[in-house]
C-alpha cells in the first residue's frame, strides 16, 4: 500500500489481494463523495450522476433491487444466439488479411450488444462510442464533463421516447419495473443507462482484446485452447485475473480512520483498490504472472466483490466466450502482425485496453 500523486490529487492505493478483498466489503470505505475531505472534493469530477457505483446502502440496495428485476441471468442467457450472430456478421464483413481486431471486432461487438439490449437506435451508436471512450479515458476534466453531459442528455431524451413508445428492450423494462410502488426516477433511469452502457461496453471490449493478445503472445496456451476448446470459459476467467479489463475499482472514502496492513488511512482520504495487482498477488495465485488457461482462477476480483459486484458480469463472460470461440473457429491460423512492444494501451486509470490490435487472419476454416 502506498500514497500516489496524480494531477487531480493524492490517493491511497491498496494492492494486496487480502487487503483489497476486505476493503471491497468494508462498510467504512464509502463510495459517496460526500465522505471525502474538502480537499478531495475540490478535485472531484464536476459532473456526477447518481449511479449505483457511487452509492452506499440503503440507496445502493434500493436501486440494485429494482434493476435486478429486469437485468436478469435469463435475459443474458437469451442473448447468446444474437451475440453469436453479431460475431459471425462482423467477421463476414472483414475483407483484408491484415486487420485491426479492436476496430473490426472487439469494439463493435459489445457496442452492438449493449445498445440492442438497452434499445439504443442504430443511428446513434457511433456517438455513444465516442462518449464512452471519453468517460473512461478521462483525458481532460473538460472533455469528460462535456461528454458526460452529452450522454446524459441523450439518454434523458431516449427515456422520454421509451415512455411514449415502449419496446421489449431493457430500458423500457426499467421504466416499468416497480417494487411495492417504488420506481426509478427519471434521473435514476438516466444514470442507470449511463452505467450500463459504459460499463457493459468497456469491460467486454477490453476483455476480448486482452484475451486475444494473451493467446497470440503465448502460443502454448493458444495450442492448448485449440486442442481443448471447452477451456474457453476457463480462459475468460484466467484473463480476467491475469490481464483484466478493469485495473482499479472506483474511488472509496473512509468514513473513519481505517487501519490497513498496519498503516492508518485517515478519514476522508481518497482510496483506490488495485484489482490488477490483487489478481497478480502470488500469495493468492501461485505463479501469478503466468497465463495458464487451465488454472482455477475463481476468486479473482476483476468484477469486484460484495454488494458492488458487477451486475453485468455474466453478460461480459458470455460475450467474451462467444467472441473468442467464433474468431478462432473461423481463423485458426490467426497471428499477431506487429511486435507486442509496439502495441499502445489506452490512457486510463480504470480500464486496461489496447488502442489497436493488428493481426493477420490467415485462411478461413
Amino acid at each position: 500500500m502506498r500514497v500516489v500523486e496524480r494531477p487531480e490529487g493524492l490517493f491511497w492505493l491498496i494492492s494486496r489481494y487480502d487487503d483489497v478483498r476486505a476493503a471491497l466489503t468494508d462498510p467504512r470505505f464509502s463510495k459517496d463523495w460526500r465522505h471525502a475531505s474538502p480537499e478531495a472534493r475540490a478535485g472531484a469530477p464536476k459532473f456526477r450522476l447518481p449511479t449505483m457505483l457511487m452509492m452506499d446502502p440503503p440507496d445502493h440496495t434500493r436501486l440494485r433491487k429494482l434493476v435486478s428485476r429486469s437485468f436478469t441471468l435469463r435475459r443474458t442467457a437469451e442473448l447468446r444466439p444474437r451475440v453469436e450472430q453479431i460475431a459471425a456478421e462482423l467477421l463476414d464483413g472483414v475483407a483484408d488479411d491484415l486487420v485491426d481486431l479492436m476496430t473490426a471486432y472487439a469494439v463493435p461487438l459489445p457496442v452492438q450488444v449493449i445498445c440492442e439490449l438497452l434499445g439504443v437506435p442504430v443511428e446513434d451508436r457511433g456517438e455513444f462510442t465516442t462518449w464512452s471512450n471519453t468517460l473512461v479515458d478521462q483525458i481532460s476534466p473538460e472533455e469528460t464533463a462535456a461528454d458526460s453531459a452529452n450522454l446524459a442528455r441523450y439518454l434523458g431524451e431516449l427515456v422520454d421516447r421509451k415512455r411514449s413508445e415502449p419496446d421489449d428492450a431493457l430500458l423500457s423494462a426499467l421504466i416499468e419495473v416497480a417494487d411495492d410502488g417504488d420506481r426509478l426516477s427519471h434521473e435514476e433511469l438516466v444514470a442507470m443507462g449511463v452505467l450500463l452502457l459504459v460499463a457493459g461496453n468497456e469491460t467486454t471490449i477490453n476483455l476480448i482484446g486482452n484475451a486475444l493478445l494473451g493467446l497470440l503472445t503465448h502460443p502454448d496456451q493458444l495450442a492448448l485452447l485449440r486442442e481443448r476448446p471447452e477451456l474457453t470459459s476457463s480462459l475468460v476467467e484466467e484473463v480476467l485475473r491475469w490481464d483484466g479489463p478493469v485495473q482499479n475499482a472506483t474511488y472509496r472514502f473512509p468514513t473513519t480512520d481505517v487501519e490497513v496492513a498496519g498503516t492508518t488511512i485517515p478519514a476522508g482520504s481518497v482510496v483506490r483498490l488495485s484489482l490488477a495487482a490483487a489478481n497478480r498477488d502470488p500469495s493468492r495465485f501461485p505463479d501469478a504472472d503466468e497465463l495458464r488457461i487451465d488454472r482455477d482462477a475463481s476468486g479473482h476480483l476483476d468484477f469486484g466483490h460484495g454488494l458492488h459486484h458487477c451486475l453485468g458480469a455474466q453478460l461480459a463472460r458470455m460475450e467474451g466466450e462467444v467472441a473468442i470461440r467464433t474468431l478462432l473457429a473461423r481463423y485458426p491460423d490467426l497471428t499477431l502482425a506487429v511486435d507486442p512492444a509496439e502495441l499502445v494501451y489506452r490512457p486510463s486509470m480504470i480500464v486496461r485496453g489496447l488502442t489497436a490490435l493488428p493481426v493477420r487472419l490467415g485462411a478461413p476454416a
